[in-house]
């Protein structure tokens, strides 16, 4: 995983394009261990995700579900609770996204599938190119998608719609992903995709950085509660500010 910053955007980007950016073991601690570092850098105040070569992310590497079935031995019992504390901890590789206290963006191009859907849903923002290729690959693996996109997508896109991604694994592209509200725009080349990413990072990092962390935080309650429980959540984030008080 690489992790630069300039202009006080830090960018994280996969750096297995050899694999599609699909990530093995070191690669998801290694997304939490970025996520981490950009929240703590008082130098940065927004977040680009984005995939080296020509792919996003092409979700986990089969070699990390190889090695899961070769490690995980016992009983029934055992097995089920070592395979829960495994995906415990890739979704929270997952949930460093959201913990990170700035806006992420994520620029996606290529292939986003499977786990790659997991990572994208958890950013703030997306954008992608019109040719992406989105799948919620999951099923076609015998597999429940575990790591956050159940949970996530029927918020971002129609509940209906959400479930007819799962249950299919249909792959659509970037039109379509604007169409039905999954990204923010589809772009018409990768350079247009950077430039426009670019320009919403410029914009937030402009802003008051504790606002922005104030409105981050609020958004994430919102999905979560009705809106008078976030209404008090907000009353509470807003005069913490204006009294000084750090979140």
């Amino acid at each position: 995983m690489h992790y630069t910053v300039t202009d006080r955007t830090a960018r994280i980007v996969f750096d297995r394009p050899q694999r599609a950016n699909a990530l093995d073991l070191a690669g998801w601690r290694g997304l939490r261990d970025a996520f981490h570092r950009a929240d703590a850098d008082g130098d940065v105040r927004a977040v680009i995700l984005e995939g080296e070569g020509k792919h996003f992310c092409a979700g986990i590497d089969l070699s990390v579900l190889q090695d899961m079935q070769a490690r995980f031995t016992g009983s029934r019992e055992a097995i089920r609770d070592q395979v829960r504390e495994f995906i415990t901890d890739l979704q929270d590789c997952i949930n460093s996204i959201e913990r990170c206290r700035k806006p992420v963006i994520a620029a996606i191009h290529g292939s986003c599938i499977g786990g790659g859907v997991d990572i994208a849903v958890a950013c703030d923002l997306r954008y992608c190119t019109k040719d992406t290729q989105f799948s919620v690959k999951e099923v076609d693996l015998g597999i429940v998608a575990d790591l956050g996109t159940l949970q996530r997508l029927p918020r971002i896109v129609s509940p209906g719609m959400a479930a007819e991604l799962a249950f299919t694994a249909r792959t659509f592209d970037g039109r379509e992903a604007l169409r039905i509200g999954l990204v923010n725009d589809a772009l018409g080349n990768t350079a247009q995709l950077q430039y426009r990413t670019g320009r919403v990072a410029d914009a937030i990092v402009a802003k008051p950085p504790r606002v922005v962390a104030g409105i981050k935080r609020t958004l994430l309650h919102q999905r979560d509660h009705a809106i008078r429980e976030g209404l008090a959540y907000v009353a509470d984030v807003s005069s913490a500010l204006m009294a000084g008080f750090n979140h």
